[in-house]
């Protein structure tokens, strides 16, 4: 064999063994947009980094983005298939005094240090630290980071959830709450459903125009109203302090079924009265903030005040759990894996109701709207466009521009329904953010067993009490479940009294 012929089969071999990074997570590590996932994992037991290594590498080391680097040539990226030094990436720091005497405040401080340090592109982009502290909600807590050129935040937690097992069944995968979105069944004759057919399609494009028109003004011009939490044009963000709270799962679910919403519109709801009373609170403490102030009244939010939130979502359908361990099996991604992004602006409205269930009658109104538009699909055909016509830069600079004239991000997520073993631990709790990006404040919502975990991204000098923002949103939660309870109390009496009516 000639030597011309065996460099040529070493290169296609190579090429083989390489993959092209999507634009989307070329547009992830941009200047000034880099994005990197850091999610906490609380355990119930002390961790064994043999055990924990090992479980790993028969798992989460057989997905290829997780076995694979970056490589840039000609300018080119791609990513390369090499091996893995398990303990270059798994981290067992030692720990001192501070974390004995405060733990949660050392982990805290821990992952927030994260935020700042880039990670080495030399390999594959993640890591794992392994913090053998007893905090308040867990014996141990493992900080993973991860860059977000790896996968969407969805896809990145049904991985994680593929790599666990159930405690009662280590041999089995971990269930995910089926979809409760049943298609409903037409009612009435033909006419009536083609003009509720023609009705839809009216709303379809109507609300799409709006949305559109919306993104464009937000690209070119419409910023949010300055607040407290809010990082406007020249501050300079700090790095993202992360914290966290675990409430019932059972009382959000208490309040859905009550109201007739989803998961997703009782935390949209939460979140907008758990945002309005601490932004209640910053504006009574710095009055010169331009808010028309009444002595003999407890609301100091300026009037009409409205913000909006960034949900960004993965157009690609994500991969199950199931299809996630066959691939692991076969260590091949089969096209169910990357980046495809869309955004949606979700507006808020800031004030105090003297009703709270009026906050989750306006979130369900908000989202019913946004289930009808199709402006975020319109959206990432413009983003493909724009790169292919100018380069990465220019939806880079432009999705920048998005999350920078906006107020903060939203996210909820559905976890396993009951506990689970992850890498050889029973794990007690997960809660995800994210950093690198132009917010001063994130709101993740993470569903795991009978659990919600409230988890929060914010700017350390901004909001230097987000402690203060997790305890505003579990009493708005704590207000919301008494509000339901009550309005129960009362058609139950209502009902008797009719009965009590009916003659005998």
């Amino acid at each position: 064999m000639k030597i011309s012929d065996s460099k040529s089969m070493a290169k296609e071999e190579e090429e083989e063994e390489e993959e092209p990074v999507s634009p989307t997570g070329r547009m992830m590590q941009a200047p000034k947009f880099n994005l990197f996932i850091i999610i906490l994992m609380g355990y119930n037991t002390k961790i064994e980094p043999s055990l924990y290594k090992k479980c790993m590498q028969q798992t989460l080391l057989k997905h290829p983005r997780f076995s694979s680097t970056l490589v840039a040539s000609g300018g080119r990226f791609r990513w390369r298939r090499t091996a893995v030094d398990i303990d270059s990436h798994v981290f067992v720091p030692e720990v001192g005094p501070a974390a004995v005497e405060s733990p949660d405040e050392f982990v805290a401080d821990y992952a927030s240090s994260l935020s700042e340090i880039p990670m080495d592109t030399a390999k594959p982009l993640w890591e794992f630290h392994i913090l053998n502290v007893k905090t308040s909600d867990a014996e141990a807590v493992v900080v993973m980071k991860i860059h977000h050129s790896l996968g969407d935040g969805v896809s990145l937690i049904a991985l994680t959830h593929a790599c666990s097992r159930k405690i009662h069944d280590p041999d089995s995968l971990p269930v995910l709450p089926a979809s409760n979105n049943p298609r409903k069944g037409g009612s009435g004759g033909a006419a009536m459903r083609l003009l509720k057919a023609v009705w839809t399609v009216v709303l379809i494009l109507f609300y799409t125009l709006v949305d559109m028109t919306a993104f464009v003004a937000t690209l070119l011009f419409l910023r949010d109203v300055q607040t407290p939490v809010r990082a406007g044009r020249g501050v300079k963000l700090c790095r993202k302090r992360f914290v966290h709270r675990i409430v019932s799962l059972d009382d959000v679910k208490l309040i859905k079924n009550a109201m007739n919403v989803s998961v997703n519109d009782v935390m949209i709801g939460v979140t907008e009265a758990g945002l309005s009373r601490y932004l209640n609170t910053a504006y009574e403490e710095n009055r010169e903030n331009g808010a028309e102030i009444n002595e003999k009244s407890s609301n100091f939010l300026p009037r009409n005040l409205g913000i909006r939130s960034t949900v960004v979502f993965n157009l690609r359908s994500s991969p199950t759990i199931e299809d996630l361990a066959e691939m692991m099996e076969k260590e091949e991604l089969n096209g169910m894996w990357g980046n495809i992004i869309a955004i949606v602006l979700i507006p808020f409205g800031i004030d105090l109701q003297v009703d709270p269930l009026t906050y989750i009658r306006r979130a369900k109104s908000t989202m019913d709207r946004k289930k009808l538009s199709l402006a975020h699909k319109w959206a990432c055909v413009v983003m493909k466009l724009t790169t292919s016509m100018f380069g990465i830069k220019a939806p880079a600079r432009m999705t920048r521009t998005v999350f920078r004239n906006t107020t903060f991000s939203f996210s909820n997520v559905m976890g396993p329904t009951e506990e689970v073993y992850l890498f050889g631990h029973h794990l007690s709790y997960i809660a995800p953010s994210v950093c690198g990006f132009p917010q001063s404040l994130i709101f993740h919502y993470q569903s795991y067993a009978d659990k919600l975990i409230i988890s929060i991204g914010a700017d350390e000098k901004l909001i230097p009490n987000p402690y203060q923002l997790c305890d505003d949103l579990i009493g708005s939660l704590q207000n919301i479940k008494e509000a339901v309870i009550e309005r129960g109390r009362e058609k139950e009496k209502k009902n008797e009294s009719n009965l009590a009516k009916i003659p005998k």
